[in-house]
């Protein structure tokens, strides 16, 4: 199969008609790449899976146009709190775990008796789900256990001669994946944190739990080690320059082996042969992360060293995804 990457003004009406006749579109949305299928069609969800090589078990975010697309898809009824948030959050990147009221596939819901739904707003996603006709699942549009892509290079890089069309929409505004909270329990569980922060459902919700070991994986980023490329990661816990230039000096390799993502700071500090710049505040650390990683491990180094602390409420979702990452023993799992 030939993979072809289209701006997506021009591929818009192409990448509509391959969702109708059952195919795979990566397409861009503001937090990141999606590789989408229509969600109420079994086959094409399955190619989903084959495609990312997605344990089966790992349920896929639907993706709708309108807030009120979600009455059609959920059993039961929002109360007014979750009412306010969505009015709030939608379109944006925050997805909801309620009840399956059928009309999707199966396969989408990995097994489960919920489903997870995202109203997103990049215009790109927005016009493609309006003219498919159709709600769409997509997970991150990576191979699975990689770092999720920001760009529809990154999509190639892991989709060539998988799927028919990348529409390019250019790099994700967010750059780590939705924030999903679970809204089928009495009190909501934030199952993956996200741009919209815990705090930000608090006000919205009320007591919202946090997911823990125990917590059902009704979302995708819940289970084995993912967001990681093919070298190890390090993450320092700092933004501290001595202590950073401590553990730099004290590295058991030659240091030019190592690639490291940090603050512009940190870099001229430690004059690494391989550097990328994370950014100096949570925000840009969010946009730079996936495509950190992904441009250093290019360059294959011994192992990839971020150092980055949490500043601001955001920064929950990149120490979510860095503990991920440098977690050991991959058994391969999905990230959106």
């Amino acid at each position: 199969m030939e993979t072809q990457i289209t701006p997506s003004n021009e591929g818009i009406i192409r990448a509509a008609q391959l969702i109708r006749d059952g195919q795979l579109v990566a397409f861009p949305t503001e937090t990141v790449y999606g590789l989408g299928a229509n969600a109420k069609d079994a086959e094409a969800c399955r190619r989903i899976y084959e495609a990312k090589g997605r344990p089966p078990d790992n349920p896929l975010i639907v993706h709708i146009p309108h807030r009120d697309d979600l009455s059609g898809l959920m059993r039961g009824a929002m109360n007014n709190q979750a009412e306010r948030l969505l009015k709030a959050f939608w379109p944006g990147p925050l997805t909801v775990v309620v009840p399956c009221g059928g009309h999707i596939s199966s396969v989408a819901l990995g097994g489960l008796d919920t489903v997870a739904v995202r109203c997103p707003s990049h215009p790109v996603a927005q016009k493609l789900l309006q003219l498919s006709g159709c709600p769409i699942a997509a997970p991150s549009a990576n191979r699975s256990g990689k770092p999720s892509p920001t760009t529809a290079e990154d999509v190639y890089e892991d989709m060539n001669g998988r799927i028919p069309l990348i529409l390019d929409g250019g790099p994700a505004s967010v750059g780590v994946e939705s924030t999903v909270v679970d809204l089928s329990h009495e009190i909501p569980i934030l199952l993956r944190p996200g741009a919209v922060t815990h705090q930000q459902l608090e006000h919205f919700l009320g007591p919202v739990t946090l997911a823990d070991d125990s917590t059902p994986a009704r979302s995708p980023g819940m289970k084995y080690r993912h967001y990681a490329p093919r070298a190890p990661v390090q993450w320092w816990d700092t933004d501290d320059v001595d202590q950073a230039l401590t553990r730099w000096q004290s590295l058991a390799m030659p240091r030019e082996r190592y690639g490291l993502l940090a603050s512009e700071e940190i870099g001229r500090a430690l004059g690494p042969a391989l550097f990328y710049n994370l950014g100096d505040n949570d925000g840009a650390a969010a946009q730079n992360l996936f495509a950190g990683l992904r441009t250093l491990d290019r360059e294959r180094p011994a192992a990839i060293i971020v150092v980055w602390k949490q500043s601001t409420p955001l920064g929950a979702a990149i120490a979510n995804r860095l503990a991920k990452a440098a977690a050991p023993n991959p058994t391969g799992d999905d990230n959106e």
